[in-house]
């Protein structure tokens, strides 16, 4: 059965008193054609990283091709097999010294998507080179509310530098608009929902943070306008709607039993930001959900989120690790050490197959958003210890990429490579990117 009524406007959102809230992307959009048929739906990009390395010996397949055996650090991702792809051997070159003071993380973390050599500053006059994501948000131009969102679970360090000679821009986030304005991370998840469905009027905004402080929803104001539009759709749309309503409504709950949450009696002299969780697990699958949602509204087509911020000290008591992240990354070959920092890299795994289970669960047609997105997940190190930035640990997923594969390529392969072939898949015409010598022929075989 075609659609035959006047096609929804793709701008359409909801109103109500002091706010405004996007809508998912519905049949109702599409003129003229069944979702079914519809074969060209949006495709989204996002980023999932990690700090300080990898023990590469945890997370390396032991053969290539299909049907490889799952390592250790990569079991949380079997449910995923058919939509993966390991990819070992890439590095970047633009991380190394070249005559710069030693401080790996201070240069790899943000060659990561740039694939530059960024200047060695502590002071203003940093220097990198525009992102991948950012590129493809350029690409996509003002197609969606917000051009890319940066989500993250640790608060920028704002002073001095966080590396030997190296500012704290570098290693505060992975996403670049351009060589001198790196793109801000947000970690507290009521800014987050705030910008989603804020309608930037600064009245507004005011009136609702004292809303949701009332512990009453921003959606209550909307849903008027929600039970009309609802009205005018078919049954597929009545759903997605619903569902979209449904999973907002739970976020934002989530975030004001966040907010009021006492932390104990050790925030009792903190200043402590309202709807910070405080639970490192609440906040990283509240964050993930929320990235989700930004997508499933198409409020935004790209996105990254960092677990850590690169150089982070986290300890993990809830999985037996009350030793430094970074501190644990210098093992220095110590067994006991090793054993901890690949029980790190497991847990922040399980937080990628959260990733990618929240999108595959979420409905995009009569497919998910897993099926047209492009998931990039890596570290700026293999081996944290030597600092290792020439054979990293990628995992691309999604549906735009050709599943259940290892990929091992010539070790120091550069990484821009692969960057440059996911602009291809995400149709951007690139004739190179950072340091590229051509797009990864592996990565083209979708």
């Amino acid at each position: 059965m075609r659609i035959t009524r006047k096609p929804l406007n793709r701008r359409t959102v909801l109103r109500g008193i002091g706010t405004t809230m996007a809508l998912p992307f519905l049949e109702a959009m599409m003129p003229g054609a069944r979702a079914a048929d519809i074969a060209a739906r949006p495709k989204r990009l996002q980023v999932f990283y990690s700090p300080n390395g990898m023990m590469m010996e945890s997370f390396r397949p032991a053969t290539v091709g299909s049907g490889f055996a799952m390592t250790p650090t990569l079991q949380p991702l079997e449910p995923f097999r058919d939509q993966i792809a390991v990819i070992t051997g890439l590095g970047h070159p633009q991380a190394a010294a070249m005559g710069d003071r030693p401080a790996g993380h201070g240069r790899s973390c943000p060659a990561f998507l740039t694939g530059t050599h960024v200047r060695q500053t502590e002071g203003s006059d940093i220097r990198c080179a525009v992102s991948m994501d950012q590129v493809y948000a350029r690409h996509l131009g003002d197609a969606t509310q917000l051009s890319s969102l940066e989500l993250g679970i640790d608060q920028a360090s704002l002073l001095g530098s966080c590396d030997i000679g190296y500012s704290c821009a570098y290693t505060n986030g992975i996403s670049w608009m351009n060589p001198t304005v790196p793109m801000p991370v947000t970690a507290n998840p009521r800014d987050v929902f705030e910008r989603l469905f804020g309608d930037g009027d600064a009245l507004d905004e005011k009136s609702r943070l004292a809303q949701l402080r009332r512990q009453s929803s921003i959606l209550d104001f909307v849903m008027d306008d929600a039970a009309r539009l609802s009205g005018q759709l078919g049954a597929e749309d009545r759903r997605k709607l619903d569902e979209y309503l449904e999973a907002s409504r739970a976020i934002e709950k989530r975030i004001q039993r966040a907010g009021a949450s006492g932390g104990g009696a050790q925030a009792a002299t903190l200043e402590r930001p309202a709807g910070m969780p405080d639970s490192f697990d609440e906040h990283v699958r509240l964050m993930i959900d929320l990235q989700v949602l930004a997508m499933q509204a198409d409020i935004t087509r790209v996105g990254s989120f960092m677990i850590g911020r690169e150089l982070s000290n986290r300890t993990y008591p809830e999985i037996e690790v009350p030793d430094s992240h970074h501190m644990l990354s210098h093992h220095g070959k110590n067994p006991d050490k090793i054993v901890k920092l690949a029980r790190i890299n497991r847990h922040h795994m399980e937080y990628f197959a959260y990733y990618l289970k929240r999108m595959r669960e979420t409905r995009d047609g009569e497919g998910s958003l897993l099926d047209r997105t492009l998931v990039i997940r890596g570290s700026a190190f293999g081996d944290p210890n030597d600092h290792d930035h020439m054979d990293l640990p990628i995992v691309v997923a999604g549906g735009l990429v050709k599943g259940d594969r290892h990929v091992a390529v010539a070790k120091g392969t550069t990484m821009s490579n692969l960057l440059l072939a996911g602009l291809h898949l995400l149709d951007v015409p690139a004739a190179s990117f950072g340091d590229s010598t051509g797009p990864l022929r592996e990565l083209a075989l979708a």
